[in-house]
């Protein structure tokens, strides 16, 4: 049950028929799939599926081999600036300093943003305040909770109002408090500049409760996407949980957890944000 690929007047990310291989082995066959503006889509699918190569094809991180992809009705290959300019992006390693303070980390992208001295001051008071982090702000990064440290990490990523912001497993090492502490805040801003959030994650009942729809991704092709309550449907139980239908058009197959490397990384993460 793939989504077609059709025009959508509101359509924020644009993929169609996008592929990326690392030597000889193919991550991301040929996926297609649209977000319009001010929606929040969730990208599942097992460790290795392909969701973070998808991410960084997207955030220009990385080229894609074939295929089309278009954010803010530019191409991510050959207008990479323009895309950065209209996106913001959270990855799933840290990307604050520890050493600093939230202010400070906030003023350095700020002017790494290009924002004038009068703008930068006026939103990075804001998105304090927005991120209910002003009181926190004069303390250094490293004694920060691991919700705070994700909360600044989206002010961060807010600076220059993106109409698109990216989350890379935003939640993963946060306790249930933290995690719906973070996603409060996501909410009241996707709501307040009606941006589109794409996000990767594993946690089922996350993607249920915050997306209008989700994709479900398995061996670098797109297997269906949807309205959580259409894919119930389709599957032929209405009352089933995100989880069964997770595993039903993933096969039921077990996760491979990643390899050491994936594993050590989220391990790391989650001591650090613990």
């Amino acid at each position: 049950m793939k989504e077609r690929m059709e025009a959508h007047p509101e359509a924020v990310i644009e993929v169609r028929d996008l592929r990326r291989s690392f030597g000889s082995i193919a991550v991301v066959k040929g996926v297609s799939f649209t977000v319009d503006a001010g929606e929040v889509f969730g990208l599942l699918g097992p460790n290795g599926a392909g969701k973070t190569t998808i991410v960084k094809m997207l955030t220009t991180l990385l080229p894609p081999d074939g295929g089309e992809a278009k954010v803010c009705g530019y191409d991510v290959h050959r207008q990479a600036g323009r895309v950065r300019q209209c996106i913001g992006y959270v990855p799933q390693a840290l990307s604050v300093d520890g050493s600093l303070t939230g202010y400070e980390n906030l003023l350095i992208f700020a002017k790494i943003l290009g924002l004038k001295k009068s703008e930068r001051e006026h939103r990075i008071r804001e998105l304090l305040a927005f991120m209910e982090l002003a009181d926190a702000a004069p303390r250094l990064v490293r004694q920060y909770s691991g919700g705070m440290v994700r909360r600044l990490e989206i002010a961060q990523a807010m600076l220059h109002e993106p109409r698109v912001l990216f989350l890379d497993e935003p939640t993963v090492g946060l306790d249930p408090v933290a995690r719906k502490g973070v996603w409060e805040r996501l909410l009241d801003l996707q709501q307040k500049y009606r941006m589109a959030i794409f996000l990767t994650t594993h946690y089922m009942e996350e993607a249920e409760a915050v997306c209008r729809r989700v994709g479900i991704l398995d061996r670098g092709e797109m297997v269906v996407a949807g309205t959580p309550a259409r894919l119930k449907e389709s599957m032929g139980d209405p009352a089933a949980s995100l989880d069964e239908v997770f595993a039903h058009y993933t096969g039921n197959r077990l996760s491979t957890g990643g390899n050491y490397r994936e594993l050590k990384q989220v391990r790391r993460l989650s001591r650090r944000l613990g």
